[in-house]
């Protein structure tokens, strides 16, 4: 009779929960020290597969900013780079999209939009 393996649960899976918790998780190489995000099973850097989940600090910087103009009005798109070493692209909420500011530093929250939870940032002051 053959071992039955579990089933390991799904990265994107372990960062959604993270989030409906009020967390901001991201993943960290066992092999090179790589801090790794958006979720995945091999690191980029190194090929490895041993990816262990961490905790952000949530709080960073904005690296990058613009603002999208639509039908729906207007709203900012920002590459945020996390303290702990990686870098997520989301929103600035609580500043005008065309005030965002490079440099600014800022601090997860999550928020529930279309009844899902979603990172977003807000400016530290």
């Amino acid at each position: 009779m053959s071992e039955v393996t579990p089933l390991v649960e799904a990265p994107e899976s372990v960062f959604r929960e993270g989030l409906a918790a009020g967390e901001l998780r991201f993943q960290r190489c066992r092999e090179c020290s790589a801090a790794v995000f958006q979720p995945r099973v091999l690191c980029p850097g190194c090929g490895s597969d041993e990816l262990g989940w961490e905790r952000s600090s949530g709080l960073g910087t904005v690296y990058s900013t613009t603002a999208v103009r639509g039908r729906d009005g207007v709203h900012n798109v920002a590459l945020i780079d996390l303290d702990e070493g990686f870098r997520m692209m989301s929103r600035v909420e609580g500043v005008d999209a065309d005030r965002v500011v490079i440099g600014s530093r800022v601090e997860f929250a999550a928020v529930e939009q279309d009844g899902e939870p979603v990172a977003v940032f807000r400016e530290v002051s």
